[in-house]
């Protein structure tokens, strides 16, 4: 009796995972673990130089393909792989090599992982840059982080990167998305269907063992990637306002500040009479987050989810952040710690739970609760497994229903592929000359 046939997954990635350095790292990897759990045959490729941080996938059994852009010898080795599933990681990735999988591995169930939309985070970041040039106010952003999802469309809807990342998802079968917020927006307000979007948020294993104590812990903490925009303005307001509000209540106090990639300008910052501790990378993310009483998330825009504030719920570690932190994060459950809207009213919340025991460690109940609720591997990972093998069972249905995307593909995908050839003709004519 015949062994049914092994399923064979590409994975093309912008960047190689960097689980400790990114939330995107980190959702990658556990995507990754949910397809090895089956058993599945994984290939990841990606045209981007290795990372300081990135992931050994070769120790997981993963193979580690390097690919180029705009060169043919990607046709000969996706011909060759002959993959079931292609998974585009970030949409650049589909705008390149969608084409060419096409090609030559027609009947692959195509699916984009977005990670967050980055149109969104882009419209967001947009917004903060005229509220900043139209007032010297530093301190409430508060009708920043309410707007309507009308709003929001209407801010997105003019924008170059919206209109290639929104024909990256209707081009592939089935996509990712972290955020709640996020697939409401698409399927309100740009009228995507529901059956291209598939809910995948951070996916964790619950803690074995009990969090340290309200009093083995002290500190503030902040952490982030430091070349992810949204991190790198959460740093500088809270050098320039949060953190000496903070100070004013509590002389003593220190803020540890950890990040990948930490640039001069970060490290100009570092300043111990003031508390202000620029820290660089953190070894053991979960070691130092687990040894701070409060984390602060003072993020002005970004989109998706936050994995810096799962971190802290799985080390037990009450957070404090905007609306914008805590967007498409609980649900209907409490927050583990605060949100607010205005400098003030965040150092304020920080201040309160760094010193009152009972309201730490109810904040701390909240996101054991809320992690059980929303984030377990156990309850997304089947969940994305089913939906694969589903798209497999009913891929020409589900292309044939979908004919936004295949009008999307025909005009997007022959203009892409003749100027990627003009592209590999050119530099074959450069080096040729040399």
């Amino acid at each position: 009796m015949n062994q049914p046939r092994q399923t064979k997954v590409l994975v093309i990635g912008y960047v190689w995972p960097e689980p400790r350095s990114s939330a995107a790292g980190g959702h990658m990897m556990q995507i990754l673990e949910t397809f090895l759990q089956q058993g599945w045959d994984i290939t990841f490729s990606s045209p981007a130089g290795y990372g300081e941080q990135r992931a050994d996938l070769t120790s997981l059994g993963i193979r580690e393909v390097p690919i180029e852009l705009n060169n043919s010898s990607f046709d000969t080795f996706i011909r060759e792989l002959a993959p079931d599933v292609v998974l585009f990681d970030r949409f650049m990735m589909e705008e390149q090599f969608g084409w060419r999988v096409e090609k030559h591995c027609p009947d692959a169930v195509r699916v984009l992982e977005t990670s967050d939309l980055q149109s969104l985070r882009d419209a967001r970041q947009q917004r903060l840059k005229q509220r900043l040039k139209a007032s010297d106010d530093a301190n409430d952003f508060g009708e920043l982080f309410a707007p309507s999802l009308r709003e929001e469309f209407e801010f997105m809807a003019d924008n170059d990167l919206a209109k290639r990342e929104i024909a990256a998802i209707y081009r592939c079968d089935l996509n990712l998305m972290i955020s709640e917020v996020e697939i409401q927006l698409l399927i309100e307000q740009f009228k995507l269907p529901a059956t291209l979007l598939h809910w995948c948020p951070l996916m964790v294993d619950l803690p074995s063992v009990a969090p340290a104590a309200f009093e083995d812990r002290a500190h503030f903490l902040s952490i982030g990637n430091f070349r992810h925009a949204p991190n790198w303005d959460a740093v500088l307001w809270m050098k320039t306002t949060i953190w000496p509000l903070i100070r004013e209540q509590l002389p003593a106090a220190q803020l540890h500040i950890y990040g990948s990639y930490t640039p001069p300008k970060a490290t100009a910052l570092h300043n111990p009479a003031q508390g202000f501790h620029v820290m660089n990378w953190a070894e053991d993310a979960l070691q130092v987050m687990s040894a701070a009483r409060v984390c602060l998330a003072p993020l002005r825009f970004g989109a998706g989810i936050k994995g810096k504030i799962v971190d802290a719920m799985l080390c037990g570690t009450p957070n404090v952040t905007t609306p914008v932190g805590a967007e498409a994060m609980h649900g209907d459950e409490a927050w583990p710690g605060a949100v607010a809207c205005t400098a003030r009213e965040i150092a304020d919340q920080a201040v309160q739970l760094y010193t009152d025991k009972p309201r730490w460690l109810e904040a701390q109940a909240h996101g054991q609760t809320l992690l059980a609720n929303r984030y377990r591997h156990s309850l997304h990972g089947p969940a994305l497994i089913q939906r694969l093998m589903e798209c497999r069972q009913n891929l020409a249905n589900i292309r044939r229903d979908n004919f936004t995307g295949s009008m999307l593909r025909h005009h997007h995908h022959k203009s892409t592929q003749y100027m990627a050839q003009w592209i590999e003709a050119k530099n074959r004519n450069t080096i040729d000359a040399m």
